[in-house]
C-alpha cells in the first residue's frame, strides 16, 4: 500500500525513512507541539518550499536543465491569487479564478520559453531564463495599478480561512480551532498531494525518459526520443507545480509583493536546498527544505544565545554575534556540500542504514 502510494520509490534507507517520518509527523502536529505564530509560519514555509524545491528538482535533478525562471512561475501563482482576491473580493470563486488564470499564464510562458530556448546549449538557456525572470520582476514592480508595485497587494480570504473565524470556543489540545489552523492543514494536505503527484511523474515511463536525457541526451535522441519535446514538457510541469506553490504562499500570507515571491534570493535558496537535499531525489526536497528553513529561521536566535553564554570570551562572542548568522549559514552550506557531496538523501542511501534494492 505504502509502496504504491510512493509510486514504488521507497526511501531505501532506514535512517532516511526515520528522518522523513520525523519531518512529516513534526509538520502534521506542528500547530499543537510548537505553539506560537513564528513556529507555525516556519512550518508553513517548509511545506510551501517542499513543493517549490521538488518541482525545481524535476527540472534540474531529473532532466538536467538549469533554469533561473522558476521564481517567476512561483510569483505568477502568488500574484494570481492576490490580484483575483483584490479585484473580485474575498471568496472561493476569486481563489479558483486566480489559481486557474495563473496556471494558464504559466502554461503559455513555460511552453514558449521551452520551445524557443531549449534547443540552445544549457548555459544559454540558463541565461535566457535569467533575463526573462529579471524582466518579469521589473514588470511586476512597474505595473503598480495591477500588482501594487513595490508595496504589493494585501487581500482577504474567505471568512472560514481567517484567524478571526472560530469553529469552537473550546480548545483542542490547547489550541483554538480557527481559520488559521484550517489554512495550515489546507497547505499540509495540498503539499502531500502535490508531492505524491511529483513522485508519480518521476517514476513513470515519462520520468525514466527524462533521466535518460539527463544522462546522455545524444543517446536518448538516437533511440527515438525527441528531447526538445520531453524537456519542454518537463519545463511546463515544473512551472505548473511552482505556480501552485506560489498560490499556497499567497493564501498563507494573505499578501504578495515582488520581493516576497519574485526575488532572486528565493532562486538562490532553491538551488541551495536542492544541493543540500540531493539532486534527483524528491525526498531531498523534504529534508533540504526542512533543514535549510529551520537554520534560516532559528540560527540567528541560537547564535544570540551562544554569544550571551560566551560573553566573557571577547573574540568568540564576537564571532557568534547574531549579526554574523549569514556567515555561519554559508559555512554550514560549505560543510554540508563537503561531507554530503551527493546530498543528505544520497549520503543516507549510501550509508550503513541503506536497504538493498533487491528487498
Amino acid at each position: 500500500m505504502i509502496a504504491r502510494l510512493l509510486s514504488g520509490d521507497l526511501p531505501r534507507s532506514r535512517l532516511l525513512t526515520a528522518l522523513l517520518l520525523l519531518i512529516v509527523l513534526g509538520l502534521a502536529c506542528a500547530p499543537f507541539i510548537f505553539p506560537g505564530a513564528k513556529a507555525l509560519n516556519v512550518a508553513a514555509k517548509i511545506l510551501i518550499f517542499i513543493v517549490l524545491v521538488a518541482s525545481y528538482d524535476l527540472l534540474l535533478g531529473y532532466t538536467g536543465i538549469v533554469s533561473f525562471a522558476h521564481t517567476m512561475f512561483f510569483g505568477i501563482g502568488a500574484y494570481g491569487v492576490a490580484i483575483a482576491s483584490t479585484r473580485m473580493g474575498p471568496g472561493w470563486l476569486a481563489l479558483g479564478v486566480g489559481i486557474v488564470a495563473a496556471l494558464l499564464l504559466s502554461l503559455v510562458l513555460s511552453l514558449l520559453i521551452g520551445l524557443f530556448s531549449l534547443r540552445v546549449r544549457a548555459i544559454f538557456y540558463a541565461m535566457i531564463t535569467l533575463a526573462v525572470a529579471a524582466a518579469f520582476q521589473t514588470l511586476a514592480s512597474q505595473l503598480s495599478e495591477l500588482t501594487g508595485g513595490e508595496d504589493g497587494l494585501s487581500f482577504k480570504l474567505p471568512e472560514i480561512l481567517t484567524p478571526a473565524f472560530r469553529f469552537s470556543e473550546s480548545t483542542l489540545f490547547g489550541v483554538t480551532p480557527d481559520g488559521r489552523l484550517l489554512t495550515y492543514y489546507l497547505l499540509f494536505a495540498s503539499t502531500v498531494v502535490l508531492f505524491l503527484m511529483l513522485l508519480r511523474i518521476v517514476n513513470s515511463p515519462f520520468g525514466r525518459v527524462l533521466q535518460a536525457i539527463r544522462e546522455n541526451d545524444f543517446r536518448a535522441e538516437a533511440i527515438g526520443y525527441r528531447i526538445v519535446v520531453f524537456r519542454t514538457l518537463s519545463n511546463v510541469l515544473a512551472a505548473l507545480f511552482a505556480t501552485l506553490a506560489g498560490a499556497l504562499l499567497a493564501i498563507w500570507l494573505r499578501y504578495n509583493g515582488a520581493d516576497t515571491s519574485l526575488s532572486f534570493e528565493i532562486m538562490i535558496d532553491i538551488l541551495l536546498i536542492v544541493v543540500i537535499g540531493g539532486m534527483g531525489t524528491l525526498y531531498g526536497a523534504v529534508c533540504g527544505a526542512t533543514l535549510f528553513i529551520l537554520a534560516q529561521s532559528y540560527l540567528q536566535d541560537l547564535m544570540g544565545m551562544a554569544a550571551r553564554a560566551t560573553g566573557s570570551v571577547p573574540l568568540l562572542s564576537a564571532l557568534l554575534s547574531p549579526d554574523r548568522w549569514l556567515l555561519w549559514l554559508g559555512i554550514l552550506f560549505i560543510l554540508s556540500v563537503y561531507f554530503f557531496p551527493s546530498g543528505i538523501v544520497g549520503r543516507l542511501r549510501e550509508g550503513r542504514g541503506a536497504v538493498s534494492s533487491s528487498h
